[in-house]
């Protein structure tokens, strides 16, 4: 399965943030869209290597990588999604 396709369970989330363990930007990014009221699928790159292999095919070398339907949602992971406005969030939900 593609890394950007989601599981039967997820499907109605359309937001992928790639992300591993212990990585803070990757924390702050997910309690940033889950304030935000945004539902998301998380995939770690550090359990899944089929993810890893994507984000890296992608011209990625750092986490959170934060997709929308298998696009690149916005540059810079945490510090490009915590610049949005209001609206970008609001777009974001269901």
């Amino acid at each position: 399965m593609l890394p950007w396709i989601l599981s039967k369970d997820s499907a109605y989330k359309m937001i992928v943030v790639y992300s591993k363990n212990n990585c803070p930007f990757c924390v702050q990014a997910k309690n940033l869209l889950k304030n935000k009221g945004v539902q998301f699928e998380e995939i770690k790159i550090d359990e899944d290597q089929d993810a890893k292999e994507f984000i890296l095919a992608q011209g990625h070398r750092t986490v959170p990588q934060i997709y929308k339907n298998g696009d690149l949602l916005v540059e810079g992971g945490y510090q490009g999604l915590a610049k949005q406005d209001t609206a970008f969030f609001d777009s974001l939900k269901g």
